[in-house]
This record gives C-alpha cells, structure tokens and sequence, in this order.
C-alpha cells in the first residue's frame, strides 16, 4: 500500500531512514555491528562511569548469558558478589553497544569534524532513585582509527549484569532504505490532515478487524534498530528536542529497539520472515533470532532516540526513551 496514495499530502513530509536488520552473526572490528567488537585502538583508554551505582542482590555474569544463549536456554542468576570487587565497585565500565560506519549506512550523520564512526554505549548499570541510562557516543575518523597499529581485543567488561538484556548479542547488519513519513499527533502534521489519518485508521478497522493496517505503525514509521527519519512517539507523545548548548531543534540520529518486528507492525516484516497466510505476530518466522536479535532492552521496551545537534555535531547529543 503507497501511503502517499491515500494521502497525497504528506508528499512535501517525505524523508528517508535506513532500517539495519540486525541478524545474529560474527561481526569484526572493522564492520558496522550491533554488539560485536569496536573498533578500539589498543592503549586508548575505554569509557568509563564514575558515578555512584547501586548494588545489587544478584546478576548474571556474561560468560553465562552466552553459553545459555548458544544452547537455547535461559541463564541462572548469581549472588552479586562481594564489596570490592574489581569492575564493579569504583569507576565501571561502559558496554559497547554498537557501531556504525558511514560507509555501510546511507544517511548517517556526519559528527565532529567530519567523522564517519560512531560508537553507542552503555553503563550496565542505573543511577539514582528514577533508574536512569547513561550512554555514550564516541565520534571518531575511520580512516584513521582504521590506521592504528594495534586494536584493543579484550575491552574491560564488568564480572555481572543486574539483567540479561544488558549484553548486546554480536549481530551483522543489512542496511536498507525506506521512506517513512511524520507520527500523526499533536503538531507534527497539520490538524486537518491528522484528523483525516484517524478517520482512515477508524475505517480500516470497522472493514478489517483489529489486525488491519494503520497510519502509525503500518505506513509510517518500520519498528527496530534504524537511522535517520522520524521518531516514533508511541509511549511519550511529541517532543520538541532541542539543543541544550545553542537551542537548535536537533536531529533524529539513531533508534535502537529491543523489538525488530511485533503485531502491529506487520507490513514492515520482510517477506522472507513472515508466513503470508497469517497477521500479526502469529506470521513472524524466525523465532527470537528474527524477532529480538541484539536481546537488548531499553526501558520498559522503548525506543532509545539518540538526538544530535545539525548546527554543531560537537554538542552534547540528547538520549529520549519514547
């Protein structure tokens, strides 16, 4: 279905996102990944936390996560071990989480100065009485990182995780580019056109069910891990984010999802992934590994929207959980 066919005016609302298809693999140091190795020069220091960070009563430790993982099985906790230990009491360290070369990605944003590597991470851990994230990104020149002499091959990890979803399965991409167009609320279409969007969506389910396709999460905005294009406000509503240095509206740099593909998403499932006899979720083949590739969670199943400044890439980026 051409959503511009149905509404003519959201043609001049056009713009394109690339989808990143994570798919469980072996991704190197030189590929743009979800999960895999960074490209890290060795001596360089890795990011670390030092703020305070509560302890816990039990975790997972990673080596357990994989091997449960590999055999198809769900880890056992552990007792988070004793004060004092290494990694997890002082400064912690940050969990790669990804990375994404310009070359492999069309439509990723330049960062400072011109560089074409971005690196995504996370504390492993939550802060104060709210549970908030820390991440970071870290902005560097392919070329020449790609130069170094020496990559760093074992980063520092922490010996436990408070959840599984806390470690990122290594997973190759494959990039594809779509067009996507506005979330039809509050201001961010005019009225008159988000008024005509609801009464559509209205009329499809009255002629199809509840599993007919909708404006929001059929012809708008595809689920999962993507760069570019718009954000989708499903748990927030619109936000106006701007710059916190100069003011300026920032830009949709990244969206990382725990969910490839789910029920109400089902004509952005590739044709290869679902059953065409079927709706919903009850078409998507593939299991977990089509499904949930990287096993990351972000809030309770958010989108993590990571925001950057157009005017100055050097700015302080901005992270939303919508």
């Amino acid at each position: 279905m051409s959503v511009e066919a149905v509404f003519p005016e959201l043609a001049p609302y056009r713009a394109r996102t690339t989808r990143l298809h994570p798919r469980p693999g072996r991704p190197g140091v030189h590929d743009s990944h979800v999960g895999g190795p960074m490209l890290w020069p060795e001596g360089e220091p890795w990011p670390l936390c030092h703020e305070q960070h509560q302890r816990e009563s039990e975790g997972y430790a990673p080596e357990e996560i994989r091997s449960a993982r590999a055999a198809g099985a769900r880890p056992a906790s552990r007792p988070w071990p004793p004060v004092g230990t290494p990694g997890l009491d002082g400064p912690v360290p940050f969990v790669g989480l990804a990375q994404f070369f310009r070359r492999d990605i069309p439509g990723l944003a330049c960062g400072p100065d011109g560089a074409d590597l971005v690196q995504l991470f996370r504390c492993p851990f939550t802060h104060g009485p709210y549970l908030e994230r820390r991440y970071r990104l870290w902005w560097r020149h392919a070329g020449r990182t790609e130069h170094a002499e020496r990559f760093l091959t074992d980063p520092p990890h922490v010996p436990m995780l408070r959840w599984e979803d806390e470690l990122p399965e290594p997973c190759v991409l494959h990039p594809e580019e779509v067009d996507t167009y506005p979330w039809a609320e509050d201001d961010t279409l005019p009225a008159s056109l988000i008024a005509r969007i609801d009464a559509w969506d209205d009329a499809q389910v009255a002629e199809h069910g509840p599993d007919a396709p909708s404006y929001q999460y059929d012809l708008s905005i595809p689920p999962g891990w993507r760069v570019g294009g718009f954000p989708s406000w499903a748990s927030t509503g619109p936000m106006a984010i701007d710059c916190e240095s100069c003011g300026t509206p920032m830009r949709l740099l990244l969206t990382a999802e725990g969910d490839e593909m789910d029920a109400g998403s089902h004509s952005w499932v590739p044709l290869e992934d679902r059953d065409p006899t079927l709706r919903g979720k009850a078409s998507i083949r593939g299991g977990r590994s089509v499904a949930q590739p990287t096993r990351l969670r972000f809030g309770r199943d958010r989108d993590l929207l990571v925001f950057t400044c157009p005017t100055d890439p050097g700015h302080p980026p901005r992270w939303v959980l919508s």
